[in-house]
């Protein structure tokens, strides 16, 4: 294996020079600089990246654990993080805990191990709130990203309520009064911060959610199927059918679709439908649906922001930051 002598040798320059080019820390005559690197790719020199980060207390890598990296809207905010990342010059370690707090904590510990200099964490469903005391004794920097938490932390997500007052005034305006609210694992902060700001908004119509409209709990799309469908059977079977419904994730969506196309139930013609995050390719679909599109890109951009501003001043206030998401109004709700 080449050695940092072996890379000198070959540029005919010191040791410290070739230290120098490599870690940017002296200015170095542009054709010196040349023939080292040329120097380093010919001999296949790779820097002892431990050592050095040893040396200055960082790792220049950061860790990112997410509780469903498949969901579409997951899959986008681990874009921004990497992007952001890659244009700092930081490696990015990724776990998905799969809405496991055990397999979450397992991820964080492996994390803290391989000495990450930061971690962001979109929580698991049911994840302990010693999980993150464990990371506080570990003084690394922290922020959560979308799924927040009452705590003294940095943390980055989108208004839910606002987005849900949204598509509540949306489809009251087109005389829907009777919608089902498909919510979901409440244990989630951002289905419980839905499902809370669609009860408002409701309330603030004068109008009022029958508990037998409310399909909480479910956590896959086949149970939704299964809770969607019981909802639909007792509300007709009552003369008080919902006219449309609301989900509040994909998952969660796709089990409510699949019940409605099961009972015989045409989307926009017997039943408006509208979700949070929508389906990959959606404009394929027919018919397309009405959808709040969280910028889940920039939720990732600002987790490693707030990380690196946490880096660079420990001291600094904490933030906690709220994005505005955009609703994509399309013929389901028509």
């Amino acid at each position: 294996m080449a050695t940092i002598v072996d890379v000198a040798s070959l540029a005919g320059v010191s040791t410290s020079t070739v230290s120098h080019v490599l870690n940017d820390t002296r200015h170095v005559e542009p054709e010196t600089k040349e023939r080292v690197i040329s120097a380093v790719k010919a001999t296949g020199y790779r820097r002892d990246i431990l050592a050095r980060s040893m040396r200055r207390a960082r790792t220049d890598s950061i860790g990112l654990v997410v509780s469903d990296a498949g969901e579409p809207a997951f899959a986008d905010m681990v874009h921004g993080v990497e992007e952001a990342a890659a244009q700092l010059g930081l490696s990015l370690l990724l776990a998905n805990s799969a809405e496991d707090p055990a397999r979450e904590r397992a991820a964080v510990e492996a994390l803290l191990d391989r000495r990450v200099d930061g971690l962001i964490l979109a929580r698991a469903a049911g994840s302990s709130p010693a999980l993150l005391e464990r990371i506080r004794e570990e003084k690394k920097p922290l922020v959560l990203l979308d799924r927040l938490a009452d705590l003294d932390v940095d943390q980055v997500g989108v208004n839910n309520q606002s987005a849900m007052a949204a598509l509540v005034e949306h489809l009251t305006d087109r005389g829907h009064e009777r919608i089902m609210l498909v919510s979901g694992d409440l244990r989630v902060s951002s289905l419980r911060e839905r499902h809370d700001g669609f009860r408002a908004a409701m309330a603030k119509r004068g109008l009022e959610v029958p508990a037998g409209l409310l399909c909480e709990g479910t956590v896959t799309a086949a149970e939704t199927f299964d809770r969607v469908q019981a909802v639909l059977r007792a509300s007709a079977e009552a003369g008080e059918r919902p006219t449309a419904v609301l989900a509040c994730s994909t998952l969660l969506a796709a089990g409510a679709l699949r019940a409605l196309q099961h009972a015989g139930l045409r989307v926009p013609g017997n039943m408006a439908l509208a979700t949070f995050d929508g389906f990959t390719y959606s404009d394929l679909f027919q018919p397309q649906i009405t959808t709040v599109r969280q910028p889940a890109f920039r939720l990732g951009e600002s987790a490693v922001s707030l990380l690196m501003r946490r880096l660079e001043d420990p001291s600094a206030p904490t933030r906690i930051l709220r994005l505005e998401s955009e609703i994509e109004f399309r013929s389901s709700t028509e």
